[in-house]
């Protein structure tokens, strides 16, 4: 019997209301904006099997989508991106989550 290969979500967490940075997922770094080259460095590791950003905006959310990645808007009350990552685990189940800080 073949053990099955674990799933590995590396999930981002990207808040607008940052205090030190308000928007800073959103800003352009040359032709991209910051949070498609992070997702893209994510999704290039060949360990993982998915990369999801966790965000409770919008304009975060849309973005993310018009480059061809995935978010999901996760609402409530998380006091730091670790908490956030944690619910995004509880919604959708896995072997192993990565918090990819930004």
């Amino acid at each position: 019997m073949t053990k099955a290969t674990p799933s590995v979500m590396v999930v981002i967490p990207a808040r607008y209301g940052s205090s030190r940075f308000r928007g800073k997922h959103l800003v352009m770094l040359g032709r991209k904006p910051m949070i498609q080259h992070v997702y893209e460095q994510a999704a290039a590791c060949r360990a993982v099997t998915e990369v999801l950003v966790a965000t409770d905006d919008e304009r975060i959310k849309q973005a993310v989508e018009g480059f061809g990645g995935r978010a999901v808007m996760v609402a409530g009350d998380y006091r730091t991106g670790t908490d956030r990552v944690a619910g995004v685990a509880r919604m959708f189940g896995g072997d192993y989550f990565v918090n990819l800080q930004g």
